[in-house]
């Protein structure tokens, strides 16, 4: 069986439970989640938001391809991914990656995985707005 990728953008709004249930699940035993937010300070400042800027061409082009690749390594059925740009408030999520597998153990790793990586490798760059200034946050994701 091929297994499925669900690729979303969220330029404004990120439902990770609208993206969950487009996941399909037969066959599976395990749906592992992982979600990511803004966090409401960094050391002594308050962070009032996160920019989060993409290179729009490429960026679905790399989730996908992360996604199949997750897929064919760990032999998981389903990846759906979903993430932000634009601002991003406190507490707001940031990512959204749900993995759907006949087993845990696998649904588990690549879901740390498929993080891991999409921070490596998807073209998105993040300011950090914060009661002390704004900073461009090093490296990709």
């Amino acid at each position: 069986m091929a297994g499925v990728v669900v690729v979303e953008e969220a330029p404004s709004q990120l439902d990770s439970e609208a993206l969950l249930a487009r996941l399909p699940t037969n066959g599976c035993g395990a749906v592992v989640s992982f979600l990511g937010l803004t966090r409401e300070t960094e050391g002594d400042a308050e962070v009032l938001r996160l920019e989060f800027d993409a290179w729009q061409d490429k960026l679905n082009p790399v989730l996908r391809r992360l996604a199949n690749e997750a897929i064919g390594t760990y032999g998981v059925r389903a990846v759906a991914m979903a993430h932000r740009t634009g601002a991003v408030g406190p507490q707001e999520p940031i990512v959204a990656i749900h993995v759907a597998s006949p087993h845990r153990k696998e649904a588990f790793r690549a879901c740390e995985w498929l993080i891991d990586e999409l921070k490596k490798q998807a073209p998105i760059w993040k300011k950090e707005v914060t009661s002390e200034g704004e900073t461009w946050k090093e490296g990709l994701g």
